[in-house]
C-alpha cells in the first residue's frame, strides 16, 4: 500500500502451544519480567508503529532524526521502509548503531530497501527534505549523539528550526530528568519533537498485566519469582500471581543479593550475599580508586580531540560517560567505514580493523 511501511515479519508465537506444553510437564520456578505489572491490557503490537512513522515523516519538511534503541531491530527496518516510500535516504548516527545495524543487515535480520542506507557524511550533502537519521541518545544517555546534537556539541550534525526529531522509545525509570533535558535542548534550538507522549512513536517491548495473566495461567508455575522491575513493579507482579491462584507463600520477592534455594519444589529465601559496582581495569579487579578514574579520563579526553582533528567519531566504550577503564577507546571513521581501537594513552596510533565477512569485530 503507498505510504505505509511494510508489515514487518512477525515469527509465530509461541504462548498458546508450548508455554502450555512446559505448564503440562510442570513449571517449579518461573521468573517473570514486572516492568509493565502495573499497565493494564496488552501492549500495542509493533506493526502499529509504521502508519505513524509514515505520517510524522511523511509530512516534515526537513530533516527527520529518529532517536531509539539500538538494539531494536523491527523499529529500524519500519524507520528504512518508510524513509523509502517518501525518498529519503538514511544515515546510522551514533557507534552503537552503526556496528548493531551492520551486523543486523550481514545476518539477514535488517533488510534496507536498495540505496536506502547511506554513510553520514553523504547524508549531510542531500537536501534536508530527503534524509533521515537514525540515532543513539532515547534515554538521554550523556555522551550518546543526540544528546550532543541537542547541546550543540555534536561535530558533524547541527540541529536546525525546522527539524524533526522523533523519539521512539519510552521513558526508563530515572532517565527522566536525562530525557527531557534532551527534549529541552532541541525545542530551544527550534525542532519540532515527537514523542510517546504526543503520538504512538513507541509501543513497550514489556509484557502488561493481560500478558502477564496469560503466562500465569498457561504456565501454572508451583513458584513464581518477580524479576526486572521496582519494588512497586515486583508488588504489582505478585499480585497477578497469586490472582490466578499461585500460593501468596510460593510467591517469592528478592533485591539483588538475596540468595532463593529451590528445594523439593518449594521456593524460599535462604540468606543473601554481599553485591556491588566490581570495575576490572585489566591489572586488577575492584580496586580502582579516585587517582585511577581521574588518569583514564584525562587521557580519553585527549584521546577524543585527537580522533576529532582526524575526522573520527570517538566513543567512549562506557555509555555513562564514565573512563573506559580497560585503557583503550573505540573509534568509528565514517568516511572509510573503519572500526579502530587504540590506547588511552593521549597519542593516537589508528590501526583499521577491517571486518570479517563483512561483520564489524567484537
Amino acid at each position: 500500500m503507498p505510504g505505509v511501511a511494510r508489515p514487518i515479519r512477525i515469527a509465530p508465537s509461541i504462548l498458546s502451544a508450548d508455554f502450555a506444553r512446559l505448564g503440562a510437564e510442570g513449571v517449579d520456578l518461573l521468573l517473570v519480567d514486572s516492568t509493565n505489572a502495573e499497565v493494564p491490557g496488552f501492549v500495542t503490537p509493533e506493526r502499529n508503529i509504521g502508519p505513524v512513522l509514515d505520517r510524522v515523516i511523511g509530512k516534515a519538511t526537513q530533516r527527520v532524526i529518529v532517536a531509539s534503541f539500538a538494539s531494536h531491530i523491527h523499529r529500524i527496518q519500519q524507520v528504512l521502509d518508510v524513509a523509502a516510500t517518501h525518498g529519503r535516504q538514511v544515515a546510522m548516527v551514533g557507534r552503537s548503531m552503526v556496528r548493531n545495524m551492520g551486523i543486523a543487515t550481514v545476518l539477514g535480520l535488517l533488510r534496507p530497501p536498495a540505496k536506502v542506507l547511506v554513510d553520514l557524511e553523504t547524508a549531510l550533502a542531500l537536501p534536508d527534505d530527503r534524509v533521515v537519521l537514525v540515532s543513539t541518545g532515547s534515554q538521554g544517555e550523556p555522551l550518546s549523539a543526540l544528546t550532543r546534537m541537542a547541546r550543540g556539541e555534536h561535530k558533524q550534525v547541527t540541529i536546525r528550526a525546522g527539524d524533526t526529531v522523533v523519539l521512539a522509545s519510552s521513558l526508563i525509570p530515572g532517565n527522566e530528568t536525562a530525557v527531557f533535558s534532551v527534549v529541552n535542548g532541541l525545542a530551544r534550538l527550534g525542532a519540532h519533537v515527537v514523542h510517546q507522549g504526543t503520538d504512538t512513536v513507541h509501543v513497550s517491548g514489556h509484557a502488561s498485566a493481560g500478558e502477564l495473566l496469560f503466562i500465569y495461567n498457561a504456565v501454572r508455575p508451583s513458584n513464581v519469582m518477580p524479576v526486572h522491575g521496582e519494588w512497586r513493579h515486583l508488588r504489582a507482579n505478585s499480585a497477578l500471581a497469586v490472582a490466578t491462584g499461585v500460593p501468596a507463600q510460593r510467591v517469592v520477592l528478592a533485591e539483588d543479593g538475596v540468595v532463593v534455594d529451590l528445594v523439593d519444589g518449594v521456593a524460599s529465601v535462604s540468606g543473601r550475599v554481599h553485591v556491588g559496582h566490581v570495575y576490572v581495569d585489566g591489572l586488577s579487579v575492584g580496586d580502582v580508586g579516585e587517582v585511577r578514574h581521574r588518569r583514564f579520563a584525562q587521557r580519553s579526553e585527549r584521546v577524543a580531540r585527537a580522533l576529532d582533528r582526524l575526522g573520527a567519531v570517538g566513543v567512549l566504550t562506557q555509555d555513562r560517560g564514565e573512563a573506559n577503564l580497560d585503557g583503550h577507546f573505540d573509534f568509528y571513521a565514517p568516511r572509510t567505514g573503519d572500526f579502530a581501537t587504540c590506547a588511552t594513552t593521549g597519542r593516537v596510533t589508528i590501526i583499521p580493523h577491517r571486518p570479517r565477512s563483512g561483520l564489524p569485530p567484537r
